[in-house]
């Protein structure tokens, strides 16, 4: 199994106006490996793993694009109800704090 992220972008509403939040956010996360997202703050660690999961309310989430794929599916594509099957249980966050 294999979690590829490939161009995300990711865009809030501030003021009525579009606010690029991710700009081309690309990696590809292999079966086994682990992932370690360090980063300023501020810089998009969380926005990232928020995106991935789809986790962000709307609004400020105006729209997200690029492609997501967990088992040959995008997830940005998936009905929630799927999406809250797999966050927990086959890919997971662990928070700082």
């Amino acid at each position: 199994m294999t979690l590829e992220v490939k161009q995300l972008h990711v865009y809030f509403t501030s003021k009525g106006e579009p606010l690029h939040i991710l700009d081309g956010v690309s990696f590809k996360l292999n079966q086994g490996e682990t992932l370690g997202i360090v980063g300023e703050s501020g810089c998009g660690k969380s926005m990232t793993v928020l995106s991935i999961m789809r986790l962000i309310s709307k609004p400020p989430l105006q729209k997200v694009t690029g492609m997501i794929s967990w088992k040959g599916q995008n997830l940005l594509e998936m009905p929630l109800k799927a999406m809250r099957k797999i966050r927990g249980n086959e890919i997971s966050m662990i928070f700082q704090e």
